[in-house]
């Protein structure tokens, strides 16, 4: 998250829901003592569908814990943000003194085709049905790349990745320039063997145990290996056969 953009966001929403009484008009005499917003309502509830956004990441189920007066519709809002305001200036502070200092991995940082292809179904809680989709969103990818469509899954990443030239219709990925060293032959093995164990213990218990529902912490780090491989795919070199485009 950029925490700098939150709260700038959050500081406005703070400053468009603070109350005051309203201008007087000219020989109108207002009795009733009501305060309103210091922006329009029309301003506050523009700024909302950003700030809503925001609190759902810093207070996550805060819409249940802050509800708003009736008299004010904003009132749960500013109580939140208020709070998630404070939560982001103070969190280096609260990590040291509260738990261990760790260092957090986030899906939307993941590479594009991991997160893509798990997004939707990630937001709606159903995680082992996202790490699916980013699986078919990777295997997808590398088909592309290659141009490949008669090899799929773990076939598809050991043909791409094998050592073997490239041959007619069956072009290669090289993940560095092959120099004949050890190293080139260890990185393109690894590759294979990575993708392997993907498809062998995370597809594969995955479409077998379809009524077996994943964590979000595990499914978070079944994302980050496809993400690796994801990105091992996209930064690699495609090799051809001679001749061939």
């Amino acid at each position: 998250m950029n925490t700098e953009w939150a709260l700038k966001e959050l500081d406005k929403f703070i400053d468009q829901t603070s109350m005051r009484y309203p201008a007087s008009v000219p020989g109108v005499l207002d009795l009733t003592g009501r305060k309103v917003t210091t922006a329009s309502d029309a301003e506050v509830t523009k700024q909302a569908q950003v700030v809503e956004q925001v609190l759902d990441r810093v207070i996550p189920g805060w819409s249940g814990r802050f509800t708003n007066n009736r008299n004010n519709r904003w009132t749960g809002h500013r109580e939140a943000a208020l709070r998630a305001r404070e939560a982001l200036l103070r969190k280096q502070e609260l990590d040291e003194n509260l738990g261990e200092n760790a260092p957090e991995l986030s899906a939307a940082e993941l590479h594009p085709w991991a997160w893509s292809g798990a997004r939707s179904l990630w937001q709606s809680g159903h995680y082992r049905e996202a790490v699916e989709g980013a699986i078919r969103k990777l295997n997808a990818e590398t088909q592309n790349k290659v141009g490949r469509r008669d090899v799929s899954e773990t076939n598809l990443f050991k043909q791409a990745f094998s050592l073997n030239g490239a041959a007619d219709g069956k072009a290669r990925l090289r993940r560095m320039k092959d120099d004949g060293s050890d190293t080139y032959q260890s990185v393109q093995r690894g590759a294979m063997a990575f993708a392997e164990g993907v498809f062998a213990g995370i597809r594969n218990p995955l479409s077998h145990e379809a009524d077996q529902e994943l964590s979000e912490q595990e499914a978070l780090e079944y994302l980050a290996a496809l993400s690796v491989l994801a990105r091992w795919v996209d930064d690699a070199v495609v090799e051809r056969a001679e001749g061939e485009s």
